[in-house]
């Protein structure tokens, strides 16, 4: 029976740790650090290595433990090494090596990548100084652009662009008053892509890739898609955007020739690569890639996967996908999934945390229900043991139908028995798919 240790506390985490918890195989989870919801799952362990720092001490935890699979969740320890380190003490981990996470970690690293390897991608120019940023927009025709710091800025680091004005200032802000810090040393300034995004998951070994349900992010704060960014308000699947066609493109010309790449370069991609696709007439562009599974899609691609996640992850760690999977398919269930995310009131800005959360469900990890979860992300406990909120995004309320309407209808029922002071949550989560059907 295995170990598993989880890096991250966020709903991401709990989400995997409940899933890796029903694996046949497993019999100890540990969270680092986890939140109150993953306390249901297994252990939390107070080490977090969530911000670059602290490989040692968790590295230690694991060989004490004997730890037999380490899944890592977020972005910023990906790229800056915990797999790598993690290997390099015999340690068995799914996620990718430092250089590999360069493909969300460097924006303009990506978009050269991709640029070499003739993968589909907007038109884009990258630069570290104000004054040409500022002469090239100005040379521009064409005025709904995207403004990107190149480093890692928390998902909030992408500015859509309606005119010059609105370009101007993002590129300043990154530039100059250096907005996203040192994620800003850079911008990339990139043709604003028609259509509609998606978001794919590829399990891959470093030959090999296998698919969990295409999904939809909400990434706004607001309903219809308006407001400034957030780490993402909801999501759904499976997203009918992608349909079959989609995804054989998105197979042929993004993931495998990149696979093939990354492998030639010598930089085989192991772990989840997360490819954010903008799609128009069945074809596919990359907006851009991420290192790990996405946050909130996580909550609704996990709960449709009808295989076993533990032996999924390690024989993704160990290069053994095809073995296992000889025609390299992966089982989903049946129906649909929606997660809507509750968010501390003030999100994306400043908000208060210390808020009572009431209506949770005890003693059950996550799951209420086979068809409703409750996946922590921003919580903890206070001392008297109550449930409490510590985050921005504070819930993710999954809910589980025959089809994408009765999904959102099962959510939102989830939702209305959560009760925290100023929550907020957006009231239209996965209708773009329900507009698709």
């Amino acid at each position: 029976m295995a170990r598993v240790l989880i890096v991250g506390g966020g709903g991401r985490e709990h989400t995997l740790a409940f899933f890796l918890r029903r694996s046949r195989d497993v019999e100890e989870v540990y969270i680092a650090p986890g939140n109150a919801g993953s306390a249901l799952c297994g252990a939390n362990i107070p080490i977090d290595a969530t911000g670059g720092k602290n490989f040692s001490l968790l590295a230690d935890f694991a060989q004490q433990k004997g730890i037999d699979l380490t899944v890592v969740g977020p972005e910023v320890p990906l790229c800056s090494g915990l797999v790598d380190y993690f290997k390099e003490r015999g340690l068995m981990t799914f996620g990718p090596g430092s250089r590999a996470a360069r493909l969300e970690g460097d924006k303009v690293f990506a978009r050269r990548f991709m640029e070499r390897y003739n993968i589909p991608q907007p038109a884009f120019a990258v630069f570290d100084r104000w004054p040409e940023a500022e002469s090239y927009l100005h040379s521009l025709t064409e005025r709904r652009i995207v403004v990107k710091a190149a480093g890692l800025a928390a998902g909030k680091g992408a500015i859509v662009c309606d005119n010059l004005a609105q370009a101007l200032k993002a590129a300043e802000d990154i530039l100059k008053n250096r907005v996203f810090g040192s994620a800003g040393n850079r911008v990339v300034i990139e043709e604003f892509l028609e259509g509609e995004e998606a978001s794919l998951f590829a399990i891959c070994d470093g030959r090999n890739a296998l698919y969990l349900a295409p999904a939809q992010d909400h990434k706004r704060i607001f309903a219809g898609d308006k407001g400034p960014n957030t780490g993402g308000m909801g999501a759904y699947a499976p997203a009918p955007l992608v349909t079959a066609a989609v995804m054989e493109r998105a197979d042929r010309e993004i993931i495998r020739p990149l696979l093939e790449a990354m492998a030639r370069e010598g930089t085989p991609y192991q772990g989840c690569l997360y490819a954010g696709l903008m799609i128009k007439e069945e074809q596919a562009r990359v907006v851009e890639f991420n290192c790990r599974f996405g946050d909130p899609e996580t909550q609704v691609v996990l709960p449709l996967l009808d295989e076993d996640l533990y032996q999924l992850l390690a024989a993704a760690a160990t290069g053994e996908l095809e073995s296992h999977w000889p025609e390299l398919q992966l089982k989903q269930k049946e129906g649909a999934a929606c997660c809507v995310v509750m968010a501390s009131g003030g999100y994306p800005g400043a908000y208060e945390k210390g808020r009572i959360i009431s209506g949770l469900p005890e003693l059950t990890g996550a799951g209420d229900s086979r068809d409703l979860y409750f996946f922590h992300a921003g919580t903890g406990n206070d001392d008297s043991g109550r449930t409490v909120t510590t985050g921005g995004r504070v819930l993710g309320i999954t809910g589980i139908g025959s089809t994408i309407t009765a999904a959102i209808e099962r959510a939102y029922q989830g939702v209305e028995r959560i009760d925290f002071e100023q929550s907020y949550f957006r009231k239209d989560i996965g209708f773009k798919g329900v507009k698709t059907t």
